[in-house]
């Protein structure tokens, strides 16, 4: 990972590590180094959320890429799968995002695809880091080389749509559903995307104004949905993040639907039509115990990797699985998109919900793969140096274990300040016939890979 790249491009708070001047020098940068790659001017998308800062950074990027003669295609405020989409589909050289996901408005973020797709190769994010940091002077187009700016594009959203419609066979007759689109980008394209369908659909934070994109809304926040879900005694609830590339859901009891349950009933359901390749659902080392134990009763392979749906996409390409995704709610369905993509994933669930004749609810349609507080405690945990965690006694409350989180590690993990390494620790625990149970601790250092730091099993409790 560089110095201005990280694992979802350059991120950071606008005004402050993240400039006008460090987004034009991107753009500059972007297209310099498609153009020494492509020997020609490359043609560029830009697609944003609606973050007060997106407009801003936007025209930054454009007279960046223009005035070394690449040429803009804008899409105007669209999801980032849809950029990446039509990236591929206007025959582009590259699809730049304006976003920075699930975080709040004064966050915001530049995330790059190449011609594919997909993220950039970490060899030209070098290259295109290298130009910026090195004050190395681009040189610029001047008189008919000066790059051109298309217009009247923004409607390519409705290609998008069409393409989301096409991936499904049912028209979701008979389904109530509640759309929660986080005041971001789903707020362009979710209206539109289930008018298409038979179903009856509401949406909720759909207003954005600069500010209130995932501010208590969206999938980072369900407690509103979940409320409004039970009070309209709706089927399902939809939630989507900043930039629409994740999906959560709660069913008609307001419950949350997380990653693991999504990609569960996906991953059971593409099995018995014969379209999950290998037979195997890529996950990441934060997926609950319960979507282990899920696809071993259920004859399905899970492979691992280390967080982060780049991690999982590279996985998913090298083997050509079909389905992966994350807790989190990225979910990835290599069928259909190159990212992942929360209005796709929440059309393939919905599907199956339709298909089942709603003779079970949503709510029992997952709770195959729910694991209790006693099943998965997951703290995350920032430091520099390898964690060591201390054998705990506690009584055997096992509802505490829900709420471990920041306060066991603030009271038995020594942590040194700085965020250059990610730990996750899971906890999970298991009662014995004899009465006892244990509490082990999993510590996985993203930073090296593959490579597991300590497995602990802490204190017995007895009863």
């Amino acid at each position: 990972m560089g110095k201005l790249f990280g694992t979802d491009g350059i991120r950071g708070i606008v005004g402050e590590n993240l400039t006008v001047e460090l987004a034009f020098h991107t753009g500059q940068a972007i297209a310099a180094v498609l153009k020494e790659e492509k020997g020609r001017a490359p043609l560029i998308t830009i697609g944003k959320d609606t973050r007060i800062s997106s407009d801003m950074l936007e025209s930054a990027l454009i007279c960046g890429i223009c005035s070394v003669g690449g040429d803009v295609m804008p899409f105007g405020v669209l999801p980032t799968p849809a950029v990446a989409y039509l990236t591929v589909l206007k025959g582009a050289d590259a699809g730049i995002v304006i976003s920075a996901s699930h975080n709040p408005f004064e966050h915001n973020g530049i995330k790059v695809f190449n011609e594919k797709g997909y993220k950039l190769p970490d060899a030209t994010e070098a290259k295109i880091e290298e130009k910026i940091l090195s004050g190395e002077t681009i040189p610029v187009a001047t008189r008919g080389e000066i790059g051109v700016l298309h217009h009247g594009l923004k409607q390519s959203k409705l290609e998008y749509i069409h393409h989301l419609t096409t991936t499904i066979d049912s028209d979701l007759s008979g389904l109530r559903v509640l759309v929660d689109c986080a005041n971001g980008a789903a707020s362009a394209t979710a209206p539109e995307l289930f008018g298409r369908f038979k179903c009856y659909a509401d949406f909720i934070h759909r207003e954005p104004n600069g500010t209130n994109i995932n501010d208590r809304c969206g999938s980072t926040h369900l407690e509103s949905l979940g409320q409004r879900v039970v009070a309209g005694k709706y089927d399902v609830g939809v939630a989507f993040d900043g930039d629409a590339d994740r999906c959560l859901m709660v069913d008609e009891l307001g419950h949350e639907i997380d990653g693991d349950k999504i990609m569960a009933v996906c991953g059971a359901y593409m099995k018995r039509n014969g379209r999950l390749t290998g037979n195997t659902i890529v996950a990441t080392v934060m997926s609950n115990l319960g979507l282990h134990e899920f696809c071993r009763k259920n004859g399905i392979d899970l492979v691992c990797t280390n967080v982060g749906d780049r991690n999982v996409l590279e996985k998913m390409v090298e083997c050509g699985y079909k389905l992966g995704g994350e807790q989190s709610g990225h979910m990835i369905f290599t069928d259909y998109a190159t990212t992942g993509d929360g209005q796709l994933s929440a059309l393939q669930f919905l599907q199956i919900l339709a298909l089942s004749g709603k003779s079970e609810n949503v709510g029992h349609l997952a709770v195959f793969v729910h694991a209790d507080e006693r099943d998965d405690t997951l703290m995350r945990l920032s430091h520099r140096h390898i964690v060591e965690l201390a054998a705990v006694g506690i009584n055997n409350d096992y509802p505490r274990l829900a709420r471990l989180g920041r306060d066991m590690a603030e009271r038995f993990v020594r942590l040194a300040l700085g965020n250059e390494y990610l730990i996750y620790a899971a906890a999970y625990a298991q009662s014995f016939d004899n009465g006892i149970s244990a509490l082990d601790y999993i510590v996985f250092d993203l930073k090296i890979i593959f490579s597991i730091l300590h497995v602990f099993t802490c204190a017995h409790i007895c009863r």
